[in-house]
């Protein structure tokens, strides 16, 4: 079964095949489908902005095509970057999170929570759409830790945790992150997609 990954960001793609771990699926990215064109994200929602990726995916490959949309909501930012977060300075991974710790230069530690939050959609090219959310609550740091990883992760410490997930070896980031939570949920999904006799569109 061949799925695609709704996107051209290489990282996200290996992250998401790496953990769904799917032997009998091939995942292939945007990359592939070149006259793609990028989907607006014009929704209000995490949901919303899942499904306009999609859908758009689903009708130009004819592929089962997974999309996600996450972000990072600050307490103390009014639930900032949120759905702005891949572009809440710009693309560039290291500009968007060094606006988050200018904004929070005077906020305290008690202050400074935060969330992860994945959710992901799965739509054939009939429109069949599933969804499934993952979140992980943790804490904005002062200052970038860690060199592993992408996107907010040297400022984002979870909760239980002493190091951000910059600094945790991908296999245990993985293990707990918010897009792996949605994932192991979508990976059941998947599986019933596969089995025989299912249907495949």
């Amino acid at each position: 079964m061949d799925i695609l990954i709704a996107t051209r960001n290489n990282d996200k793609v290996r992250e998401i095949s790496e953990i769904l771990d799917l032997p009998d699926t091939r995942f292939v990215g945007l990359d592939g489908f070149p006259d793609c064109p990028e989907a607006e994200e014009t929704g209000r929602t995490f949901d919303d902005n899942a499904m306009i990726k999609a859908s758009q995916a689903a009708y130009y490959s004819g592929l089962w095509s997974l999309a996600d949309d996450s972000g990072l909501v600050i307490d103390a930012l009014d639930g900032q970057p949120g759905i702005l977060s891949a572009r809440f300075a710009g693309p560039d991974y290291r500009d968007n999170w060094m606006k988050v710790l200018e904004l929070m230069q005077q906020v305290p530690a008690e202050k400074r929570t935060a969330r992860f939050i994945c959710v992901l959609c799965l739509v054939g090219n009939n429109n069949r759409a599933f969804f499934t959310r993952g979140e992980i609550e943790g804490t904005i740091t002062a200052e970038p830790r860690g060199s592993n990883g992408f996107g907010y992760d040297p400022i984002f410490l979870p909760t239980g945790f002493d190091r951000t997930f910059a600094e945790l070896p991908p296999p245990e980031k993985n293990r707990i992150s918010h897009r792996a939570q949605a994932l192991k949920k979508m990976r059941a999904l998947i599986n019933g997609l596969a089995a025989p006799g299912s249907p495949k569109t």
